[in-house]
Order: structure tokens, then C-alpha cells, then sequence
């Protein structure tokens, strides 16, 4: 009892303090506000939408269930998930977060996962994808593309490596994973796959109005939660609370052979990935492997707003949040040592040089500016506004009609 009355005065009173402050500081409020809707409309919206309404889409018609009977012979002994896990990994890492977490929710509610196999699963269906850390934080943080091969390599064995220690997550359903091995076969996946659509009798109209308006309901959120934590990083900044932290942070990573001037940089990256490995890539002070090693950090760890997003996802099931927030931080670690292994053999050795000559590696020439890579976040920027209020056109006009339906 004393427990719950404690969280309820700590929440109150955090919440309290950040209405005093968003009065005390009213223009910054806003200029973060800004900032994060800037994200949300012009990038992450656009960018995410197709993801989601194709993905809905392909688990309404059966085909994750497809994909899953074929690809259960790899997924159940590697990670001990089915193998529509494979489907879920595989759109995760080309969509990006909190993909991984939607899909994994939707399989859930479908009864296609269990508790169990739905915590292992999205604890490493969590990743940013190849265009944002190539793109945004090599290019566009570091102006150095070949880094991105570090942290790209760092990031999915990370994520990898969670998958494979997630697998013994819940040892109490062992007895229940046993029995005999289903051979490949491209029938029984058919089988599979018409069932699956027979089964969901929506026809294809109501299909499709469903995907774009969950897909759109889901952005919404995920745009709420990028403007209040653009607000309170902004906000903790402001009140000294960032600096005050900033000391033991500082300590901590002296301890472990970092500069102690990425302390800021570190505490942004809790909150927000975007604004951490900015931040990082400033710091004149600490070597470039440095900055890699607490980039590479950030992007395993995802950041307090992209956790608050899953946890949100999550909370429509019965699926429990701590596995993910632990997965999380075993990734952070995973991807700053894998960044230190492959410092040497691979960015020193191969890709140093190559960045320094005047020669044009393959890399250079997929970011170099005016190239379709490179200019994918500016294209998102120019357009980005716009599909994003035709999407919400679209989305009042199903919703208006649905009401209208309901009320006849």
C-alpha cells in the first residue's frame, strides 16, 4: 500500500513540475514542441504508414502465416519464436521502430504467439533501419558514411546476440516447445495461408479501411509521444536537472575509457536517440571511436520515447513490458562492444583509408550528396508534410463514416 502511495506522489508531483515549468518556460516549450512535430509529419509518418497498412494487409490475408510455416524451422531453434517471427524481424529492421512492437501486439491479439513467445519476440525486433543510421547519423550527424558500416554491424549483431539470450526467457515453458521437427514444405504453408483468409471474413474494402485507420491511430500516438519527450528533454535541460546528472554520468564514463564531455550527449540519448547521437557527433573533445561507441549505445538502447511507444503498444495485450526495457539495455551494451571489436579489424583496416582518399568506395558513392540514399530524408521532408495530411484526410472521412454507420 505504501508502495502505491508513493508512485502516486512521485507521478503527481512529476507531472505537477512539468506543467510549472512548460508556464515558467512557455517559448522553449513550444520551439521542442515544434521540433519533435517537425519529426513526427515531415519523417516519421510518411516513412512509417506504408509499413504498417502492408503489413496489416499481409497478416489479414494469411501470408505472415505463410511466411511463418516456412520459416519455423529456423525461428523455433534459434530464438524459440514461430516463425512468423521471422516476418516481424525482417519489417522491423527495414521500417524501424516501433514496428517491431505493432506487429508483435497484432500477432498477440490473433492468437499466434503466446505470452512468452510475444516477449522474446519483440525484445529483438527493435532496430532502426539501415536508411536512418546511414543516412541521418553517419551521413548526416558524422559526414562520414563509412562509419556507418561499424554501426550497422554493431547494431544488428547486437540485436542478434539479444535474440539469442532472450531464447531463455521463460524456462518454465521448455516442456511445451519439444516434439517432433515440421519439414519444410510449401503446401502446408498454402494450407496455411487459406485458412488464415477464410477464416477473417472482412471483405477486402473493410480490410483495407481497417489496416488504414489502425496504421493511422497507431502514428498518432507515436507522434504524441515524440513532442512530449522532444518537451521534456527540453524541459530538463532547462531546469538544470541534464547538468546536474551530468556529473555522474561524467564519473561513470571515465571509468570505462570515455571522454567525460559526451556526459550531455549520453543523458539526451536516454531520452531520444535523434537528438543523443547529434550531440555525440559535436563533442570536439572525444575521438571519433569514442563517439561511435556511445552512438552505437544509443541505438541499441532506443531511447525513454521509443520504449514509452512500445510500452503504450504493448499495454493493448497481456504482454509485460519489463523483458523489452531489459532486452534494451543488453542491446546498448551488445552494440558498444560489438563497436569496439570491429573498431580495429574492420573501420582502421578496410574503411579508414577509403574515407581519407580521394577514391569513391561503394559506400560514398550510395550517400554521397545527390544520390537517391542521400537525399531520401530531404525527399521525406518535401513530400512528408503532404502525405501526411492526405493520410488524415482519409482517415476523418473513415472515421465520419464509420460513425455514421454505427448510428443508422
Amino acid at each position: 500500500m505504501l508502495k502505491s502511495k508513493m508512485k502516486t506522489a512521485v507521478l503527481a508531483s512529476s507531472v505537477t513540475v512539468m506543467a510549472v515549468s512548460m508556464i515558467i518556460f512557455p517559448q522553449e516549450s513550444l520551439d521542442a514542441s515544434i521540433r519533435g512535430l517537425n519529426m513526427w509529419w515531415e519523417i516519421v509518418f510518411p516513412s512509417l504508414l506504408p509499413f504498417f497498412i502492408v503489413s496489416e494487409l499481409l497478416i489479414g490475408f494469411g501470408v505472415v502465416k505463410f511466411i511463418g510455416v516456412l520459416l519455423e524451422p529456423l525461428m523455433r531453434p534459434l530464438f524459440r519464436v514461430p516463425g512468423v517471427g521471422g516476418f516481424v524481424w525482417a519489417m522491423s529492421m527495414a521500417s524501424g521502430t516501433p514496428s517491431g512492437a505493432k506487429l508483435t501486439a497484432t500477432l498477440r491479439q490473433d492468437g499466434q504467439l503466446t505470452k512468452l513467445e510475444a516477449e522474446r519476440l519483440v525484445s529483438f525486433t527493435n532496430s532502426s533501419n539501415p536508411i536512418f543510421i546511414f543516412g541521418a547519423v553517419a551521413v548526416g550527424f558524422f559526414h562520414n558514411p563509412q562509419l556507418g558500416v561499424i554501426l550497422a554491424l554493431a547494431h544488428y549483431l547486437g540485436i542478434i546476440t539479444v535474440g539469442l539470450v532472450m531464447r531463455f526467457h521463460g524456462k518454465e515453458e521448455n516442456h511445451k516447445v519439444g516434439g517432433k521437427k515440421k519439414k519444410l514444405s510449401i503446401r502446408d504453408a498454402f494450407v496455411a495461408l487459406h485458412k488464415t483468409r477464410i477464416k477473417d471474413e472482412r471483405p477486402i474494402g473493410q480490410l483495407l479501411g481497417d489496416a488504414v485507420m489502425s496504421s493511422i491511430q497507431t502514428l498518432l500516438m507515436i507522434g504524441g509521444f515524440i513532442i512530449i519527450f522532444s518537451v521534456i528533454n527540453k524541459l530538463l535541460y532547462l531546469l538544470g536537472a541534464t547538468a546536474f546528472f551530468a556529473g555522474f554520468i561524467a564519473y561513470l564514463l571515465e571509468l570505462v575509457g570515455l571522454n567525460d564531455m559526451l556526459s550531455m550527449a549520453f543523458i539526451s540519448g536516454l531520452f531520444e536517440i535523434t537528438m543523443g547521437s547529434q550531440m555525440a557527433s559535436q563533442v570536439q573533445e572525444a575521438t571519433l571511436f569514442q563517439q561511435t561507441i556511445i552512438t552505437s549505445f544509443f541505438l541499441g538502447f532506443s531511447g525513454f520515447s521509443i520504449q514509452a511507444q512500445v510500452a503504450s503498444l504493448l499495454a493493448k495485450t497481456d504482454v509485460r513490458f519489463q523483458p523489452f526495457f531489459i532486452s534494451r539495455i543488453l542491446h546498448g551494451f551488445f552494440g558498444a562492444i560489438y563497436a569496439v571489436l570491429l573498431w580495429k579489424p574492420i573501420y582502421l583496416r578496410f574503411l579508414e583509408d577509403e574515407q581519407s582518399s580521394n577514391a569513391m568506395p561503394v559506400m560514398n558513392r550510395l550517400f554521397e550528396e545527390g544520390t537517391k540514399m542521400a537525399d531520401f530524408h530531404l525527399t521525406l521532408s518535401q513530400i512528408g508534410p503532404l502525405v501526411t495530411i492526405m493520410s488524415l484526410i482519409i482517415y476523418i472521412l473513415l472515421y465520419y463514416k464509420r460513425t455514421q454507420n454505427v448510428l443508422k
